[in-house]
């Protein structure tokens, strides 16, 4: 459990937030990722994540948001290994539920993320890949701290291509 000191608290994801990923799952916070996933793409998702966040050596971790003082989920956010580059790095990635996004908790938990990432110390750099577009991601790599390195090529999900920036952050 990491409280960040203003706004959020973030806890390991969990077999009980299967809910929490198919309200994330609207169209809505999708349109930048090819849109919605099929209920069986959201339950190896799921998996995925429950055995992330179970394993403990630093490949990683998922975590659902709370907002304090009203301790009401609020989205996810994460962190895992990727090679980017020939280079194996740390990627993160977030979704905030509409009725909480412009408060700046995808910021805080962002620099929340950075925290643990740097804490399980497997990877010297934390990259965000937010497509090209999506100003409302990109603002917060800014926020956080990242340094913008380009716009690049990149696929998500698998197959579909996409441009997004490659923003990454020095955990050294």
């Amino acid at each position: 459990m990491i409280d960040h000191p203003s706004q959020i608290r973030l806890e390991a994801w969990s077999e009980a937030d299967a809910g929490l990923l198919r309200a994330l799952n609207a169209p809505e916070l999708m349109g930048h990722l090819g849109g919605p996933e099929t209920e069986e793409q959201l339950v190896r998702r799921h998996r995925r994540y429950v055995d992330l966040s179970a394993d403990a050596t630093g490949a990683g971790r998922m975590f659902r948001i709370v907002l304090l003082p009203e301790e009401v989920v609020a989205g996810s956010i994460g962190f895992w290994t990727r090679t980017w580059d020939g280079e194996p790095v740390y990627e993160t990635g977030w979704a905030v539920l509409p009725g909480f996004q412009g408060r700046g908790l995808a910021t805080s938990a962002t620099r929340a993320v950075i925290a643990e990432a740097r804490a399980a110390g497997l990877h010297r750099h934390l990259h965000a890949f937010p497509s090209a577009d999506n100003a409302a991601s990109n603002a917060v790599c800014r926020k956080a701290g990242f340094e913008l390195l380009g716009e690049r090529g990149f696929e998500y999900p698998p197959g579909r291509p996409m441009r997004c920036n490659d923003w990454r952050f020095d955990l050294g």
